[in-house]
C-alpha cells in the first residue's frame, strides 16, 4: 500500500507546483482596446437658406466699393437697359436675363463680361448682340460690379452697397445743334424730324429711355420714315430681320428670318409655313433686310459725345 500512496502524493505535488507557477505569472494580458476610427466626414454644407457657407462662384463673390456700383449703374442705364431690362430680366430688345446667365453666375469681377461686351455676341437663334468698343475696360468692369450686386440682391441675400444718394442720371449735356448736324449727315437718308420722328420727345418724355431707343434703333412710327415718314409698319414688324432666298435655278422665297450660319438658313414666309435651305458655299443666294443694321454700324462708330449731342438734338422734337 506505500508505493500506491506515494504515487499518489507525487501526484498531488506536481499538480500543485504547476499551479503555483500559473498563479505566480498573473493573469493574462487583457487584449488591447481596438483603435478609434474616426468618425466618417461630412460633406461640405451646401450653399443656401441655412446650410452654412456657400459654395457656388456667384455667392462667394465680393460686392465691389458702393461708388463703383453706382457709376456701373449710370453705364448700365445708358448702354445696356433696353435690350437687358431695368431688371436686368430682358428688355424690349430681347436681351437675355442676365441673372441667370451662365456666363454671368460665373463671372467674378468682369473677366468673363468683358469679351462679351467689347466683341458682342451672335449666336444662331439669339438677338445680335453689337460690340461696344467705346466702352473702356474700367466702365465694362463698373458694369459687371453693378450687374453682381443686382443679383445678390435679388437672391435674398441682403442689400448691396449702394451710395447714400439715389443716383440721378443727367444724359442732356450734350450740344443740340452739333447733335443736328450729326443727324443730318448719319441718320437723315432713313429718317425725317418731319416724318417718323416728329413729336419724338413727346412720345417717349425720359431722356434715358429716348437715348437708349435710338441707340437701339427704335423710338419712330415705323421702319424707316425717311424724307417724309413713310413709317407706319406694324409694331411686331419693326425689327424684324427678312431674307430673300434664291436656290440654284429654283424660285425666290422671302419672309422673316429665324436662323441663318454657315450651314443652314430658316425662314417664315408669308404663309406661315418654316422652310430650311441647306447652305453650300454662295449657294442658294441670300439677301438680308435688316432695319437696324444702320443703328449697328454705327454702334462702333459714334463716340460717348455724339449719343449725348444727338440726345440733345432728339428731346426738342415735340
Amino acid at each position: 500500500m506505500r508505493p500506491r500512496n506515494s504515487l499518489a502524493f507525487a501526484a498531488i505535488l506536481f499538480v500543485t507546483c504547476i499551479a503555483g507557477r500559473l498563479a505566480a505569472q498573473g493573469q493574462p494580458p487583457a487584449p488591447a482596446p481596438a483603435p478609434q476610427q474616426a468618425p466618417p466626414a461630412q460633406p461640405p454644407a451646401q450653399g443656401g437658406r441655412g446650410r452654412g457657407q456657400a459654395t457656388f462662384p456667384a455667392q462667394q463673390r465680393t460686392l465691389a466699393d458702393p461708388a463703383v456700383v453706382a457709376r456701373g449703374k449710370t453705364l448700365f442705364e445708358i448702354n445696356c437697359r433696353l435690350c437687358h431690362g431695368a431688371d436686368l430680366r430682358g428688355g424690349d430688345m430681347g436681351g437675355v436675363n442676365l441673372l441667370r446667365s451662365n456666363l454671368v453666375l460665373t463671372d467674378q469681377h468682369g473677366e468673363l463680361i468683358l469679351p462679351v461686351v467689347k466683341g458682342g455676341r451672335n449666336n444662331p437663334g439669339m438677338p445680335v448682340m453689337p460690340p461696344f468698343p467705346q466702352i473702356s475696360d474700367d466702365d465694362v468692369k463698373a458694369l459687371a460690379e453693378y450687374i453682381h450686386a443686382v443679383a445678390f440682391t435679388m437672391r435674398g441675400q441682403g442689400n448691396p452697397p449702394a451710395s447714400e444718394k439715389p443716383v440721378e442720371l443727367n444724359i442732356l449735356v450734350g450740344d443740340a445743334s452739333a447733335g443736328k448736324a450729326y443727324f443730318a449727315a448719319k441718320c437723315s437718308s432713313c429718317h425725317s424730324e418731319t416724318g417718323d420722328l416728329q413729336g419724338l420727345a413727346t412720345r417717349i418724355t425720359d431722356p434715358v429711355q429716348l437715348q437708349n431707343a435710338w441707340v437701339a434703333g427704335g423710338g419712330g412710327r415705323g421702319g424707316g420714315g425717311g424724307r417724309g415718314g413713310r413709317g407706319g409698319a406694324p409694331a411686331a414688324n419693326r425689327r424684324e430681320i427678312r431674307v430673300t432666298v434664291t436656290p440654284a435655278g429654283g424660285q425666290k422665297v422671302e419672309g422673316r428670318l429665324d436662323r441663318l450660319d454657315d450651314f443652314i438658313v430658316t425662314l417664315t414666309p408669308a404663309d406661315g409655313v418654316q422652310r430650311s435651305f441647306t447652305r453650300n458655299g454662295d449657294v442658294p443666294k441670300i439677301e438680308i433686310q435688316d432695319p437696324l443694321a444702320g443703328h449697328k454700324q454705327l454702334l462702333s462708330v459714334y463716340t460717348d459725345k455724339d449719343i449725348h449731342d444727338v440726345t440733345a438734338y432728339l428731346v426738342t422734337l415735340k
